[in-house]
């Protein structure tokens, strides 16, 4: 078997049992860390006008139309969103969410909190 066919076979395993897409990284994606709440006019970074009380997050890493779910960890309550967004661009984030979303599971008030982000 020459080199370039056991190559062939190392990635075709390696792909195959990962369980995120490949060039995402679950260090940062999948995990615990803070989130906060956006509202910003115009576009997303995936081409839809933003809507404020949708169900969206920004995540830096996962592909748009990416179903995530949110939890805060303060209380407990958790939502499904898509990832319509690039972002956040503050360090020691891992999402931010709508502002709907913020409403939903109790972020709106306080702005930033730990959350737990889960993909689907």
């Amino acid at each position: 078997m020459s080199n370039r066919t056991r190559l062939a076979a190392l990635c075709t395993a390696l792909f195959a049992v990962s369980p995120v897409a490949p060039g995402i990284t679950t260090a940062r994606a999948d995990g615990v860390g803070l989130a906060s709440w956006y509202q910003l006019p115009g576009r997303t970074a995936c081409g839809g006008r933003h809507n404020p009380e949708a169900m969206t997050a920004a995540h830096r890493s996962y592909p748009c139309g990416s179903k995530i779910t949110v939890t805060n960890l303060a209380n407990g309550r958790s939502a499904v969103l898509t990832v319509v967004d690039r972002g956040p661009f503050v360090r020691g984030r891992i999402v931010d969410v709508s502002r709907g979303a913020a409403r939903q599971i109790g972020l709106i008030n306080r702005g930033v909190g730990r959350v737990r982000i889960a993909r689907h």
